[in-house]
């Protein structure tokens, strides 16, 4: 059994965190942050969890985090960089589930996040928690860097391609859309349901913060630097990823082989047979990642379709399997759950 400390336990990734690990049976939660809501009980905030949460929200205090064996940062973007020094030189375990570790280029950090990165030299030292490709180097990492929802979707659909070199890396096309969960927990007028129901947007079309994780992951996948478009969108759903992936390939294969075989042992990517069309809700509060391949008529186009729950397998389930690695847990331990429908 682990101590586990949550910072930042009001959002959605935080809740989520929470569903799953309060019925974790290697997982005993310790403590639970948040500076807005500090003293309020969390079944209060999150119904819920009313009988298997029994915890109150206190104000992150360092001294009662380093007593954990691992801490999960559900924050935005800058707060991490600001405790996690402290508790890597303490010994405390990290997973962090904001962006603030995930690029290796601190230069290239800045200039997407628009502020100073606080603590570069922990780039380098983190592990990027894609365990369908660093799984050897969580097992023994201090501090994880949890991957986004989009790049997840996108890099779990195009890596066996690139591996593989059958398609031209300079001609990537990532269409991409998202529920509204995946803005956050925050009050805004985008998010409203009378400004997001019945209409789907493209947005960040010149640039989406999560573009240079993406190419950073597939450029490792790569012979050649990738070229990628990527361009996301807003859907009226609440959660969910849908990537649709385009790649022009350069040589003759059996896709639907390659990529069954590629995650033969993975098992929270589901290759859907032949032909098939994966859907959001198929995937609604699970870890897996839906894929399918095509070939339209024959050309020499390929398309893949992948999907994820952003909140889960784009985030909290995610970085649950990530703390599964760390700790010789089996790595589906509670978070081998089957989507609900409708």
């Amino acid at each position: 059994m682990i101590k586990v400390g949550i910072v930042g336990g009001t959002g959605y990734t935080g809740v989520e965190l929470l569903r799953l690990l309060a019925t974790h049976p290697e997982v005993s939660l310790h403590v639970i942050t948040s500076r807005s809501e500090a003293g309020m009980a969390v079944s209060e905030l999150f119904p819920n969890l009313r009988g298997h949460v029994d915890l109150a929200f206190t104000v992150p205090d360092v001294e009662q985090l380093v007593e954990c064996d691992v801490v999960f940062f559900a924050t935005p973007h800058t707060v991490a960089m600001a405790l996690v020094p402290e508790l890597i030189k303490r010994g405390t375990r990290v997973i962090d589930l904001s962006a603030d570790f995930r690029l290796k280029d601190a230069k290239l950090w800045e200039q997407w996040y628009k502020t100073p990165h606080t603590c570069p030299e922990l780039l380098e030292y983190a592990v990027y928690g894609l365990p369908e490709v660093n799984r050897q180097q969580i097992k023994s990492a201090q501090l994880i860097a949890t991957p986004g929802c989009y790049p997840t979707a996108t890099q779990l659909g195009f890596l066996p391609l690139l591996e593989n070199d059958i398609i031209d890396p300079t001609q990537l096309i990532a269409d991409a859309k998202s529920g509204v969960s995946g803005a956050g927990r925050k009050a805004a007028i985008g998010s409203l349901l009378t400004e997001s129901s019945e209409s789907m947007k493209a947005y960040a079309v010149a640039g989406h913060r999560h573009l240079p994780e993406i190419e950073q992951g597939l450029n490792l996948a790569s012979k050649q630097t990738v070229g990628l478009t990527f361009v996301p969108h807003l859907t009226p759903m609440i959660r969910g990823i849908h990537a649709t992936l385009y790649g022009q390939l350069i040589s003759a294969v059996d896709l639907q082989s390659l990529f069954e075989q590629r995650y033969a042992s993975e098992p929270f990517v589901d290759v859907m047979p032949a032909g098939s069309h994966p859907e959001t809700r198929t995937v609604r509060g699970t870890n897996t990642c839906r894929i399918a391949v095509h070939q339209p008529q024959g050309s020499n186009t390929v398309v893949v379709l992948s999907v994820i729950d952003n909140l889960v397998k784009g985030a909290s389930g995610q970085a649950i399997q990530n703390m599964n690695i760390m700790f010789g847990f089996d790595e589906t331990l509670g978070i081998n759950v089957i989507a609900a429908l409708p």
